[in-house]
């Protein structure tokens, strides 16, 4: 992202950076002048930019607490633009229980700090109300949800389930093994649901047991293989989803070798190949580094193992039901998912988007399959409502939609630690800058490239990290 950043710098545009690189490292000389926005203050990401444009160098790294109980993050009921309007993502938490040597996100978001069960239940219903079809849950690690507010992940997900509408359908999260072993049997029948997709992402990153414990993960191969195991069983045709990383200090040829064993056992459908970077302040950073020569050529061995096989090449001539949610990278095809998560492509109809339909598999992929609707078959709506325009504001209350009229002014609620009244039309240049006189259209390209820049940084910061 440096060069990202530097660009728009030397483009004279006002920059705003956010997530776990610059909450981590914010001494750092290329941050220098620059405004930033912490992991747990990205609600107050208009208050930030408005400063930005005035010329202003603003950092908010604090974290929040309530009663000196560390909270969660920004408001899960602010508005916002969903990039999918059919698709809501969801934080259940933000930190995490383990302290990994090569990670930083444990340095900016510090230790697991769970969202109440209720306010996650209310976000889920009030997306469904906006015409959202899938619902994706996420965090640095779901499986430990709850662990600090006297709960679980099992206990939260059958209270979501709940609230899913026929037709949709409910996506979980990254999950490490240790914290989902002890929930096994009650994930398994919560995956087994026919509005849960039977999907799940368990990141191994290393089949040695002497590699784990450098990283300092917490389990060893037999623990991944039980719970890879045992869901495998209970839940038949469930995909699972890992991440390796390839010459981690001191990994060995053997090391390397057990790891490609795994992948050749398991045949991992999807799987995130990472080559080892030493992340500036870690652990992993002062250890002995395997020779670069080296990390590339496991990297391009692991590569290789992965793309020799075929997963979906069985399934040819099978008929799934699959929930259609986007347009194809290339245009050509609308994407859907059946329930085990599943990339199909279909015919471009936008009468199936948002729909789940029956398709017949009659061609697959290395990461796809393509299939066409059955034309007899049951179609579901599963929106209660309309969807959203794409880039209509979510979450807005009638007050909110109405103000401008009115001409009243918003306070902010407590919680999103902006101490003062802020003028109604100063909120709405970020956010419906279309419905400001004078001066709008510069303030929306400005407004409308910062945004993208947060979303890239803060969302992209917290999968590399990981």
């Amino acid at each position: 992202y440096l060069s990202s950043f530097r660009k728009a710098q030397e483009g004279k545009k006002k920059v705003v950076l956010a997530g776990c690189v610059p909450q981590a490292q914010p001494r750092q000389d290329y941050l220098k002048g620059l405004s930033i926005i912490g992991v747990q203050q990205i609600d107050r990401v208009v208050e930030v930019v408005e400063e930005t444009i005035k010329g202003h160098s603003v950092r908010l790294l604090g974290q929040k607490k309530d009663n000196g109980k560390r909270l969660g993050g920004a408001r899960l009921d602010l508005p916002k633009i969903r990039k999918n309007p059919l698709i809501e993502i969801i934080s259940i938490n933000t930190g995490c229980l383990n302290a990994c040597t090569y990670c930083k996100t444990k340095h900016a978001r510090g230790d697991l700090a769970s969202y109440p069960i209720e306010e996650l239940v209310d976000r889920a219903k009030q997306s469904f109300q906006e015409g959202v079809c899938e619902i994706w849950l996420t965090s640095e690690d779901t499986g430990a949800y709850g662990r600090d507010i006297g709960t679980d992940l099992p206990t939260l997900l059958w209270k979501l389930v709940e609230a899913i509408p026929e037709g949709a359908m409910l996506r979980l999260g990254m999950t490490n093994p240790p914290y989902i072993l002890e929930h096994l049997e009650e994930m398994a029948k919560i995956l087994n649901h026919p509005r849960v997709y039977a999907f799940l992402h368990i990141p191994v990153q290393s089949a040695s047991d002497s590699v784990l414990m450098d990283m300092k993960r917490e389990y060893c191969v037999a623990d991944f293989k039980q719970v890879v195991d045992f869901l495998k069983e209970q839940v038949p045709g469930i995909t699972i989803a890992t991440d390796i990383i390839c010459g981690f200090p001191g990994e060995t040829d053997e090391d390397f070798q057990e790891t490609m064993k795994l992948v050749e056992q398991y045949r991992f459908p999807s799987l995130f190949i990472n080559q080892f970077y030493p992340r500036p302040g870690t652990p992993a950073a002062k250890m002995h580094q395997v020779p670069a020569a080296v990390k590339k050529q496991r990297t391009k061995d692991l590569s290789q193992l992965f793309h020799s096989y075929s997963p979906y090449d069985h399934k040819i001539g099978e008929r799934q039901r699959v929930l259609v949610t986007e347009e194809s990278f290339d245009s050509n095809y609308y994407v859907a998912h059946n329930p085990f998560y599943e990339q199909v492509l279909v015919p471009k109809d936008p009468l199936l988007m948002g729909k789940m339909v029956e398709v017949d598999i009659y061609e697959a992929g290395k990461h796809f399959m393509k299939g066409r609707p059955v034309s007899d078959a049951r179609v579901y709506t599963a929106s209660i409502t309309r969807p959203l325009a794409k880039g209509e504001v979510s979450g807005l209350t009638e007050e909110f939609r109405h103000a401008p009229q009115n001409g009243t002014n918003w306070k902010a609620h407590p919680s999103t630690e902006i101490p003062v009244k802020t003028q109604l039309s100063s909120w709405m240049a970020l956010q419906l800058p279309w419905q400001q006189e004078g001066g709008g259209l510069k303030i929306l390209s400005v407004s409308l490239a910062l945004l993208a820049a947060l979303v890239m940084f803060y969302y992209g910061g917290m999968k590399t990290e990981l």
